[in-house]
């Protein structure tokens, strides 16, 4: 009765969510709120509980790095970043496009998507703001290269840093199992979105030729300022790529790396404060909870079970189950704690396996699907919530269905190409 209880408050909001009657973070806060105090969630296991409680290593991570790009965006290097872009790609629309999402893409392995998103994005505010083209599309293409480039990597997707935990998979592995479908589906995604937001490409002949005649180093407003923020952020992404094996969090490297930020910068704490996303936090938090509601309740872990005893030694199937399941529940869970839960299920499915490629193969399957899954709602993955949050707080709002009729169809896509390169790589 208390998992059926579970669904129907997730359901129910996840309607409000989708349909943008309510304030979504209204939404989930009521959501949350109605969990605990049924006892669907863990109550005060909920701050506390790495699998069924508040991923407090997201939060911070987010923190950290809104306060991060909140001083560096005071010396000018986003403006100056736009005009370059905007000069380079001769104010073409599907040509800047292209150069942003492969910037993007290309960072995304490296630093994590949700890093990413947070120093691209107001680059792509400003640049689409001097041509006067809408930057909705631009961010949701640079939000689903984002989902798509971090899949590569053992610390790009955060989903990917839970599974190679649980199954000792290490940085090279990701590089050599992942990358190659990563780039098939990313040359796709990229021809694709010429179809896709070819309504929005817009071209203003004045607008360009004011951008071609700026000079893009006047934009940067503190040049000593600029310097020790780039030395602070290279520290960062370094910390970011040797987490594992110095065993630091990423969410402990960021808020070090703010700390250090505000002493250098010295700007006023109240001032790097302001420009946080608390609204975004807040949403994170409740969402959080409502998904420990369902593991608590056991919704998650049944529909794994379930799906594992479906296939039972089938294991191409499985490998399917894993892919297209994750995909599908990953895009309405928020793929973090999705993977979190299911990751122990899939441990033990590959105990059953017959060979050690074979289990290898489930491995791939899950985090494929749970990393691609990350573009299929609005809500599916931070980086996601992240961008809309920063689109909506400069005055570009981006609906849940605006992006997700995006987002679906390249979900789709993409899972249908990975599970022909798990057949072709693994099984055939």
């Amino acid at each position: 009765m208390s998992a059926i209880i579970s669904l129907a408050i997730f359901a129910v909001a996840f309607f409000f969510i989708a349909t943008e009657k309510v304030n979504k973070v209204k939404v989930v806060l009521i959501a949350a709120g109605a969990m605990l105090v049924l006892g669907l969630a863990p109550g005060a296991d909920v701050f506390y509980s790495e699998h069924e409680g508040i991923d407090w290593n997201v939060i911070f991570l987010l923190l950290g790095m809104m306060i991060i790009v909140g001083i560096i965006k005071q010396t000018g290097v986003f403006d100056y970043l736009a005009i370059w872009a905007a000069k380079k790609s001769k104010g073409r629309p599907y040509r800047l496009m292209v150069m942003l999402m492969i910037i993007t893409a290309v960072a995304s392995p490296f630093l994590d998507n949700v890093t990413t998103i947070m120093l691209v994005a107001p680059v792509t505010i400003v640049v689409c703001e001097r041509l006067d083209v809408p930057a909705q599309p631009y961010l949701i293409a640079e939000v689903l290269a984002s989902n798509i480039g971090g899949a590569a990597t053992l610390i790009g997707d955060p989903p990917n840093i839970i599974i190679g935990s649980r199954a000792g998979l290490t940085f090279n592995d990701f590089l050599i199992h992942m990358t190659p479908i990563v780039v098939v589906v990313f040359v796709a995604f990229v021809l694709l979105t010429r179809v896709l937001f070819r309504k929005s490409f817009r071209y203003n002949p004045d607008r360009v030729a004011e951008v071609m005649a700026l000079q893009e180093k006047r934009a940067i407003t503190d040049p000593a300022l600029l310097v020790r923020c780039m030395v602070v952020l290279a520290l960062v992404i370094v910390g970011f790529g040797l987490h594992s094996v110095v065993h630091v969090e990423p969410s402990i490297v960021a808020l070090v790396g703010a700390g250090v930020m505000i002493l250098v910068s010295r700007v006023e704490v109240s001032e790097s404060l302001s420009e946080v996303e608390w609204p975004t936090l807040v949403f994170f938090v409740g969402l959080f909870v409502m998904v420990a509601g369902l593991v608590h309740t056991g919704v998650i872990s049944t529909v794994g079970d379930w799906a594992v005893n479906a296939v039972g030694d089938n294991f191409f199937g499985a490998a399917t189950s894993l892919l297209f399941g994750s995909a599908v529940l990953g895009a309405f869970f928020d793929n973090i704690p999705y993977a979190a839960t299911m990751a122990p299920i899939v441990e033990g499915l590959v105990a059953q396996a017959p060979d050690p490629v074979t289990g290898q193969a489930l491995w791939w399957s899950f985090a494929l699907g749970a990393d691609f899954g990350g573009n299929g709602t609005a809500v599916a993955a931070s980086a996601n919530v992240v961008a809309i949050g920063i689109a909506a707080r400069a005055g570009h709002r981006i609906s849940f269905w605006q992006f997700t009729k995006y987002g679906i169809l390249v979900t789709i896509l993409s899972s249908v190409m990975a599970w022909v390169y798990v057949y072709l790589r693994y099984f055939m």
